[in-house]
């Protein structure tokens, strides 16, 4: 278990007639981000409640920082920081109140939780509001008071459970900069989001949970090359060449697909796109359009996005995945 931040095996849980874990598996990296993507519902929460130590599975074992979350969990605690979807800090008290308390209750002494308290409400633009109780917080302060909270102890293994929900675009940057952060410093997160464009911009491995089970994990990349292979995209400067353009393209498709011309709402007309098989598609383009005299304001070879991905895998049927590690 040493090489591994976090390996679960054959976890499940169940609430009444809801089967919220069936099963899962879940491996990540030590000093990387895992994100843990899935539609609500999916079990993601529960895979990091049981994780947490918060909850205990029906079946199936977990190790964090290397320890039986279910014979030590005491000892997994002191290793982990949690967000939580809710924030969690004591209102009644001041910003930096809440976070001395919990460096104290970590066995930091006054002045080092005084230190580490001032570190983090730097860290979230919290420092003008420090003084102030947290009910006076608007829901974005508390959040990020909530998050500072997690990282108080300098914790090896970071579970992080939708922790930008209700931030603003700016604040959430930040925050991706602070999981960066932590990661550099040698941490390892597990995180959940709604964004996808968050688990893209931070994740080094991505698992895809739908109704309890796991159905893919991969690198970002990894997904999309799967799920929907590579698109070739040509704009010509002069609209009146695409017709030329489209023929190009043909030469150089995946088998069984042809160009088209962009026709989607919204989007610019006057390109056209293909699906593709491998990246030397690319270079066997440009020779004829070179040839031809076709001048281009955009060539580009893309990868689906992950929403295009999520939506793909999340509207089959559940399926386990067979490319665990």
């Amino acid at each position: 278990m040493t090489e591994l931040a976090v390996r679960a095996e054959g976890l499940r849980k169940r609430f009444g007639k809801t089967q919220a874990l069936d099963g899962v598996d879940l491996a990540m990296r030590r000093g990387t981000v895992l994100g843990v993507l899935g539609p609500n519902g999916a079990g993601k929460t529960t895979a990091v409640r049981v994780l947490a130590t918060l909850l205990r599975p029906d079946a199936g074992t977990a190790h964090v920082a290397g320890l039986d979350v279910l014979r030590e969990p005491q000892k997994v605690r002191r290793r982990i920081g949690l967000t939580g979807q809710y924030a969690s800090v004591d209102e009644d008290l001041t910003g930096v109140q809440n976070l001395v308390l919990i460096g104290e209750l970590l066995d930091l002494t006054r002045k080092d939780a005084r230190r580490r308290a001032d570190e983090l409400l730097g860290w979230f633009d919290l420092a003008e509001a420090a003084g102030r109780r947290a009910k006076t917080y608007s829901g974005g302060m508390r959040r990020r008071l909530d998050l500072a909270a997690s990282l108080v102890g300098h914790p090896e293994v970071i579970f992080l459970d939708e922790p930008t929900t209700g931030l603003d675009p700016a604040k959430r940057e930040d925050m991706w900069n602070v999981v960066r952060t932590q990661v550099t410093q040698g941490a390892s997160v597990l995180l959940t989001t709604q964004y996808l464009e968050e688990a893209d911009a931070l994740a080094d491995e991505i698992v895809v949970i739908n109704s309890g089970r796991v159905i893919a994990h991969d690198t970002p990349d990894g997904l999309k090359r799967r799920v929907g292979g590579q698109t070739l995209r040509v704009r010509p400067t002069d609209p009146a060449r695409l017709p030329e353009v489209l023929t190009l393209l043909d030469a150089v498709a995946a088998p069984g697909t042809a160009a088209s011309a962009d026709t989607a709402a919204g989007s610019r007309p006057g390109a056209a796109s293909v699906p593709v098989t491998a990246d030397l598609a690319l270079d066997e383009l440009l020779p004829p359009l070179r040839r031809a005299g076709i001048e281009v304001t955009e060539l580009a070879l893309h990868l689906p996005s992950l929403d295009e991905v999520f939506h793909a895998l999340t509207t089959k049927a559940p399926a386990r995945s067979e490319e665990l590690v």
